[in-house]
């Protein structure tokens, strides 16, 4: 949600566009210009000075669009700011609506997005200051998010930052995940080289390295991060079969086991899926909750249709299909061949696929 505040006339008229015209923003102007269908829209009206508003509003939304001067919103904000991964998005606006800047938390914000976003819809000119989207180059702390990957650690964002947009010897090597996040159109950047592997990238000895792998590096390929950042896509499917009123920390236990065997992060899980008749088991879904994985359930005869190396005649004598945990990561995953096929551990049995590019495809559109 954003909020969007007004303190001048011709504020107001851009303030009451923005709110129409914006998915999930919310108006608050003095209420000296009230024009009396403020609560038919939706419309907050205050009293007083701005500066007393700001607080609230800070804490409360994702980001702020203030139709007020730079220099007035640079001082009230001054003494809110904690820290760029919790404040929330500044986008202000001058009074004529030609000019939209992106004032705070431009990346992680989302503020630099937003202000393209409100610019093209007022007609206006979109300031963005931050050197990766001058440059047209690579966002580090942005780089593969849209996708959903995360980082592995945030202590190199920093250096890698100021190696890319300084032109240095920059590696990327990408061992799965989205391949088309390079939305410029523009080529890649000459100082930005992709190799086909770690060991590649080593041997050509680059500045810095953006990584992007599901698996766990060994000691050797560890040396990539002395200035590298590690980023998980969301690529690894689990098929998970477990008996009724199996615990969620068996089954978590179980999962992350499994996962540390085949040297794969837990921060590559995209989804777990199952039977639908696990559909309401408590240990599944606490499991899916405590991480924020997808969670899908198939039918028997959805199950059925795919072809298994272990197929179960006493597996389809309680549940209608001759496999769960197999089958579902197949169908889930697009892969004809699984990371592993099964392995069944005390009251739990589990299959891991890789997401196959075809199906991330679908996911995206």
């Amino acid at each position: 949600m954003y909020a969007v505040v007004a303190i001048t006339k011709h504020g107001v008229t851009i303030a009451r566009q923005i709110g129409e015209q914006l998915p999930g923003a919310r108006v608050y102007y003095a209420s000296k210009f009230a024009r009396g269908d403020e609560e038919e829209k939706g419309i907050h009206l205050f009293e007083g000075n701005v500066r007393l508003l700001l607080p609230s509003l800070f804490v409360t939304y994702r980001g702020l669009i203030l139709i007020i001067s730079l220099g007035a919103v640079v001082r009230m904000i001054a003494p809110l700011l904690k820290d760029k991964k919790t404040d929330p998005a500044v986008v202000v606006i001058d009074d004529k609506g030609e000019h939209v800047i992106s004032v705070l938390s431009g990346h992680l914000g989302g503020a630099n997005e937003l202000t393209r976003e409100v610019a093209q819809l007022l007609h206006a000119h979109p300031v963005i200051t931050t050197a990766s989207d001058v440059q047209k180059t690579i966002a580090v702390d942005l780089f593969g998010r849209s996708f959903g990957w995360v980082w592995e650690s945030e202590d190199k964002l920093t250096p890698v930052s100021a190696a890319v947009v300084n032109e240095q010897h920059v590696a990327i090597i990408q061992e799965s995940g989205e391949r088309n996040w390079w939305r410029y159109d523009t080529p890649l950047p000459s100082n930005i080289r992709v190799y086909a592997s770690i060991a590649d990238a080593l041997a050509a000895k680059p500045d810095a390295a953006l990584v992007v792998t599901h698996r766990l590096l060994s000691k050797n390929e560890e040396a990539i991060l002395q200035n590298g950042v590690l980023y998980r896509p969301k690529v690894l499917v689990l098929g998970v079969g477990c008996n009724r009123g199996t615990s969620a920390e068996e089954i978590e236990a179980v999962i992350m086991e499994t996962l540390k065997e085949l040297q794969f992060s837990w921060k590559s899980v995209k989804a777990i899926c199952t039977i639908d008749l696990k559909k309401d088991e408590q240990g599944l879904l606490k499991v899916v909750q405590k991480y924020g994985w997808e969670f899908i359930c198939y039918s028997p005869a959805q199950l059925n249709q795919v072809e298994i190396e272990q197929p179960s005649e006493t597996v389809f004598r309680y549940t209608g299909a001759y496999g769960v945990s197999e089958p579902a990561a197949k169908l889930y995953s697009g892969a004809d061949t699984l990371a592993l096929v099964k392995k069944k551990s005390g009251n739990v049995t589990i299959s891991v696929a890789l997401l196959q590019e075809e199906k991330r495809q679908c996911a995206e559109w």
